[in-house]
């Protein structure tokens, strides 16, 4: 159940999701950097303070939101070498991990295999339509890379995958917006940029986790 303090966590997130995709629009560094990481704060706080279904995938759901600040911040950060490797390289790391404890979540609340077909078969355009340019000019530029965008984009079908699985519209909307938003970082940065893409990977990025910290409480 959605308690008070997660609506006004929510209502919360929602105005500073709209104050970073003015900033992206706009090109305010400033605001961005305020809004986009306390979106993500918001979100965590309103998984907290539901009643959720399952305990143990709210524990889950949380970390993945925390991995998805982490990722957040790295990637809106200019592009710079940090150690051993660059910023994306680290963002892609962290929203790695965190589809994989999306995935854990969803299986520790159970999954239904009626949705299996449905979840696979819609599935494979996406990778073949989507990942595969994606991957070719990622492994191009940098071998390593190739491979681990190709590990991104397994396990974000996994993600989408179990959320269809679990039955509940609202994890399956929000599954579907991610794959949305991760697949235009992937074309823009790779293929090719297109007009508005940073305000429209916000924007679905912002919408599906909404959605997915919403179906933990939703049956």
């Amino acid at each position: 159940m959605l308690t008070a303090g997660a609506w006004v966590a929510l209502a919360a997130a929602g105005i500073l999701a709209v104050g970073d995709w003015m900033a992206v629009a706009r090109e305010r560094t400033t605001l961005e950097y305020v809004c986009k990481p306390l979106t993500m704060v918001a979100l965590i706080v309103a998984a907290i303070a539901l009643e959720p279904v399952d305990s143990t995938q709210r524990a889950w759901f949380i970390a993945a939101l925390v991995l998805s600040l982490l990722g957040d911040v790295f990637l809106m950060l200019p592009d710079r070498t940090v150690g051993p490797a660059d910023t994306f390289t680290f963002g892609l790391a962290s929203f790695l991990l965190g589809h994989i404890a999306y995935v854990v979540g969803f299986l520790a609340r159970g999954v239904g295999s009626q949705w299996v077909v449905v979840a696979l078969l819609g599935t494979l355009p996406i990778l073949v339509a989507i990942g595969g340019p994606v991957i070719r000019v990622a492994r191009a530029q940098d071998p390593k890379l190739g491979v681990a965008v190709t590990v991104y984009m397994l396990v974000l079908v996994a993600m989408l995958d179990v959320a269809w699985w679990s039955g509940v519209a609202v994890a399956m909307a929000g599954a579907l917006l991610f794959v949305a938003s991760d697949a235009m970082i992937g074309w823009s940065r790779f293929v090719n940029a297109f007009r508005h893409h940073h305000v429209a990977i916000m924007v679905t990025y912002h919408v599906a986790q909404a959605f997915l910290v919403v179906s933990l409480a939703t049956s």
